[in-house]
This record gives C-alpha cells, structure tokens and sequence, in this order.
C-alpha cells in the first residue's frame, strides 16, 4: 500500500501508517448512520428558562468566578475569509462592468458604511488619486473590488475574518478580535481580573495576528481596567487526513506524493485538550457584536455558564458521594433523576437492575465532561441543531448534529429534521474537569464514526477529503450536553460582506 518514501512523509506528519489505513476503510466504507431518536425542543431537551429564573443562574456564575478558577475563551479563527466575499470575486470574473446582481448593488451603494471604508478609500487615492465616489462615476467598480480583495490594495480576500475591520466606532475600528478581547471583559474575567483569550489560526497569519495584539492590548487593558493572557495555536498537521481518488485509491500529486487535507474543525479538539482551565467558552471568530449590544450578549453568556456550574456543582456532589460508598438507595435513584430529567439521558436500552449496575452506570455519566449550549429559534439559517441521538452503550442523549450527518434514507432522522424548532449558533460553556480538579483527556470522549466525506478538487482533478467529527458535534459526543434556549440576538454572523451592512452591525 505504502512505499518507503510514503511511510516517511507519515512519520513527518506524525501520523502512524494503522491511523491512515483507518481514514482509508472509512472512505471505501462510509460513515454508520446516526440513530436519531427525535429532534431536540423545549418540551424535549432544551432548558427554556423563565426571565425571573435567569438572575439565580447569574448570580451563580458571578459568584463561581470569584472563586480561584482560571476560565478561557476559545475561539477558532484560522479560516480564511474568501468565502465572505466569494460574491466579489464572482462579480471580478463577470463579463460586465457595473454591479447588475443585488447582492453587488447593495454592496457598492451602502460601501461607505463598511467599517473598511476610510482604509480602503485612502488606498484608492493614494494609487488612482481618485477616492471611492470617483471611481463609481467613471464605473471603475472593479478596481475598487480590486483594492479590497487582492494583494495590491487591502488583501481582505487572503486575510481571516479575524483580521477584517468589522465595526466603527469614533475612537477607532475594530476586527473581531479585538471585539473577542472587549466581550471577554463583560463576563469571563477572573478575581484576578484577567481575561484569558485563546486563538486557532492558521501558520501563515499568526505573525499578523501577534502584531495586532501586541498593538492593541494594553489600549484595552487600560481602557477596560482588565489584563489579557493571549495565546494562539495551530492546527497540529497530525491532524491531517489523506485524500483518495474517486476509486478510494490514495491521491497523489504530480510528484507522486500522497496529499493530506486539513481535518477540518473537529481537529482542534487537540488544541482544546492541550488548555488547562476549569471553564472554556467558545464562540466563532464572526459572531461578534459592537459595544451597543454587547450588554445583551454577555448577559446570555452568564446565564449559560451558571446553568453549567450549577448543574457541575451536583455532578460533583454525586460523584464524590459514589466514590465514598455511602450513597443510600433514595441518593442513587436521586443521582438517576438527575441524568434522566436535567442531562437528558434516556437508558432504555440497557439493564440497571442490580445496584451495581446502576452505581457503575451513573459514575461512567456523572464523570465526563459537561457542556451547556446556547440554542437560537431556527430561522431558516444553514447549519447543524440540536437532536436526541441514539449512543453506542444503548442509550440516548442531547447531540449537536450537522445536516450532513442525517441519513437521508431514514424516514424518522429525516422527519426529526424538518421538524426542528431550534438551531445551533456554537454558543457553548464547558466543564473540562472532574472533581478532584483533574483535567479529562477530551480526545477519549470523541465518536469516531461520526466524520464527514466530501468531494473537493486539486488541479482540476477531484478528490475526496475526509473531515474529523466536528468540534461540537461527533467531536464532543461523549459530553454531557445540556440545551438551553436563547434568544436570536445572540446570533449574528458574518457570512459574507454584506452582513456586516445589517443593524446589528452597523
């Protein structure tokens, strides 16, 4: 299967020759299709908590970070943002000249709004000596384009959204990692009033990123009367997986080489796993609001972390009660209660009739990680949802689950599909420790047979391109996982350009 020089390319990766032969017999193979009970709702899995009940909560979180505990946010904010203005580059190749589509009209009529617009107008009249507005009465439409997305002007085709001016303000414009830097002061500090930040990016643009820091931290620290702790990490090329031809056969390049494909985001499980904290938020790079709403944002981000170390604060309790042995016959049938009504965990499909069957079955729950995770009211957005899915032990529990995991095939995951109220904005608080403060192996606590094949292409030939199971999905799916319904304020992404001309961001 593999020649010398194939074997030695693994070992540069750090990738063992028995875990590629595994990517291998996926590819030929498939995926087992998930079993999906139902769709996740608020009579069925998803906490909906009432606004007087919302102050225990954060009051409980408020009082946990007084405690000594190191809490992080996590943001993944490696991937590049080329498809956010992939309608750009359309409108670059197109035939014509003026702005015909109205994804272009709005663009080009609204361009002074963009937080970008003062660099980018500077830029225009320091290489044409014309600003923006002249150059739309000559209809130089793509030479404005230009300036924006290629090399020569502002690069914004090549750069992270990370990186990207996303909003104004009168003091000066802010990317969404600086937005990131802002938010964390409302509701992740610690006592020491330190906020801790960390980064996945990409090799290429960690320089960038580190120079952006370097410049704007202490204005914030200053500004905020916070200290920052920012770290970055990379995708470990490990975590690459082998591409294949469309006969499942290794797919090489022109010097016979084996190609390998980033794994997608269910590789930073490893980055997650290598954080030493007792909380950890995570959020996308893009779903950032300005000060004006940020209010809002981190009062749902204290509701959700209160909800987990509450619920945290039992696990542990009973925990400790299972190990010491004196559980009595109402704790253990409380300690079930408790998995079966708040953590959601139906066991129908396995026996706890002796008393050791059940102490056996509540520790192997109770003593994994815990994550809570803020679900919006779906509208139509593109994406995964929350789900009751069914386990490989038998039992069945609350799941992230991307549409691409549903069997189209099975009348029942496809009706628990069309019939999903709510979707996920990856909105999630974590727990990563058990109660004697010991950090989990997360990797341990992922399903392997929940990963994603896709049909790519290099050089004109295609390929297919084998993606981990995703972060919060397959990725976490030995977690408990609770849901808890917040609302569609929270969720605001930028998925191209002109997202940003929306309210929320302007």
């Amino acid at each position: 299967m593999f020649t010398p020089e194939d074997l030695l390319q693994l070992k540069e990766m750090g990738l063992s020759e028995e875990e590629v032969l595994t990517q291998l017999k996926y590819f030929k193979e498939g995926f087992p299709p998930l079993s999906i009970v139902s769709a996740a709702s608020v009579e069925n899995g998803i906490m909906r908590i009432p606004q007087e009940g919302e102050t225990a909560y954060i009051d409980a979180w408020n009082h946990y970070r007084q405690s000594d505990c190191t809490i992080v946010k996590f943001v993944p904010a490696s991937g590049a943002a080329s498809r956010m203005f992939k309608d750009l580059f359309a409108f670059l190749d197109a035939t014509y000249d003026r702005p015909q589509t109205d994804f272009e009209k709005k663009f080009f009529s609204e361009i002074e709004k963009f937080a970008f617009f003062d660099e980018l107008n500077n830029l225009c009249e320091k290489k044409y000596g014309k600003n923006i507005e002249k150059l739309k009465a000559e209809g130089a439409y793509k030479t404005i384009v230009r300036m924006l997305l290629l090399p020569e002007g502002m690069n914004y085709g090549n750069l992270p959204k990370g990186l990207l001016l996303f909003h104004k303000y009168p003091d000066g414009n802010r990317t969404p990692v600086e937005e990131h830097m802002v938010e964390s002061s409302y509701y992740a500090k610690d006592n020491k009033e330190r906020a801790i930040l960390h980064f996945t990016v990409s090799p290429q643009h960690k320089p960038l990123f580190e120079m952006l820091i370097a410049e704007k931290k202490s204005l914030y620290e200053q500004r905020l009367n916070v200290r920052y702790a920012i770290s970055f990490s990379i995708q470990k090329p490990s975590t690459n997986t082998i591409a294949v031809d469309m006969n499942n056969e290794p797919f090489r390049d022109e010097d016979g080489r084996l190609v390998f494909r980033p794994g997608g985001h269910g590789a930073l499980i490893e980055n997650l796993n290598a954080i030493d904290a007792d909380i950890i938020f995570i959020k996308n790079i893009d779903n950032v609001v300005p000060d004006r709403l940020k209010e809002n944002e981190a009062h749902y981000k204290k509701l959700l972390a209160g909800v987990l170390v509450k619920m945290q604060e039992r696990a542990f309790r009973y925990m400790e009660k299972l190990e010491s042995d004196d559980a009595t016959t109402d704790d253990l049938s409380e300690m079930l209660h408790f998995t079966e009504n708040e953590l959601c965990i139906r066991h129908d499909g396995i026996s706890l009739e002796s008393e050791r069957e059940l102490r056996n079955y509540l520790t192997r729950k109770l003593n994994r990680p815990f994550r809570v995770c803020g679900m919006v009211k779906n509208l139509g957005e593109p994406g995964g949802g929350p789900f009751i899915v069914k386990n490989p032990d038998g039992t069945a529990s609350p799941q992230i689950l991307e549409s691409s995991q549903i069997n189209p095939n099975d009348p029942v995951a496809m009706n628990a599909f069309r019939s999903g109220t709510h979707f996920n904005p990856v909105d999630l608080v974590c727990s990563v420790k058990n109660h004697k403060g010991e950090k989990y192996h997360l990797p341990d606590y992922v399903d392997r047979n929940t990963g994603f094949i896709s049909i790519k292409s290099k050089n004109g030939r295609e390929l297919k391109a084998l993606e981990h199971p995703g972060l919060w999905n397959g990725g976490m799916s030995d977690w408990n996982t609770i849901f808890v319904e917040v609302p569609v304020s929270t969720f605001n992404p930028v998925k191209t350009v002109n997202d940003l001309l929306r309210p929320e961001h302007q």
